[in-house]
């Protein structure tokens, strides 16, 4: 337990990743008294930066990461499935869905329940991994379905009913690195026989991957683009 609270507080991807959704959720139009949702909230860290914009609530399928977010006191936490949340329709003006649907075997099915949670005229932030060529055993160890591209992306939430309002790539810096990491581990272990890539490293090291990410929230924050990286992210809203 200890651990995962140690990864997602430290570790650079997670903490370079909430600069990025910073960054996006800073330019929504926001309505006062904002209602939140973190689909698939994990052990709760992103509901405490959440916490800013309203009253948050959180939703988490493992039993035991769901303890640990309610045990933050940033708001209410049940065990349930994206597929099949317990809310009622149009509850929530802002939803995060950060590296889930990936998870899930239908993502379309996924983003449809979403909509259903979200009021007219909200707003739904989502990430996902990019590009199926990357797949590996990073992916296979975390119960991925899918890594996505921008059109596959965009089908999935139009399916659902979104109005996609902007798609970006991030983690760009370190794509090609991270490329050729994982082929070369791909050719050493063709059977996929490899833990994944997310371990808690030193503390030197960990500043040092965090900075290209600090730099991409920054180029974001000013409503620009980044045409590749390891991951997507998609602002999408349900259409009044």
């Amino acid at each position: 337990m200890q651990a995962m609270l140690n990864v997602d507080e430290q570790h650079w991807w997670y903490r370079g990743r909430r600069r990025i959704i910073a960054s996006e959720l800073e330019r929504l139009p926001l309505p006062a008294g904002t209602l939140v949702l973190d689909a698939g909230c994990g052990s709760g860290r992103t509901m405490v930066d959440l916490v800013r914009y309203g009253d948050v609530r959180g939703v988490e399928l493992n039993e035991e990461a769901a303890e640990i977010a309610r045990e933050r006191g940033c708001g209410e936490v049940v065990v349930g499935q994206v597929e099949a949340l317990p809310w009622e329709d149009d509850t929530f003006d802002l939803i995060t869905c950060l590296d889930v649907i990936e998870h899930t075997a239908d993502d379309a099915l996924a983003l449809t329940e979403l909509r259903r949670v979200c009021k007219p005229g909200g707003w739904l932030l989502v990430t996902v991994p990019a590009y199926q060529a990357l797949w590996s055993s990073h992916d296979e160890a975390n119960h991925h379905y899918r890594r996505y591209s921008r059109r596959s992306l965009r089908a999935a939430a139009t399916e659902a009913g979104w109005r996609v309002e902007r798609v970006t790539s991030f983690n760009s810096l370190l794509l090609a690195p991270a490329a050729a990491i994982r082929i070369a581990r791909r050719r050493r272990h063709p059977n996929g026989d490899e833990t994944g890539d997310l371990h808690l490293g030193p503390a030197w090291l960990n500043r040092a991957l965090e900075g290209p990410l600090r730099l991409e929230a920054r180029w974001l924050a000013g409503g620009r683009t980044l045409v590749a990286g390891l991951s997507l992210l998609a602002v999408l809203r349900n259409q009044p």
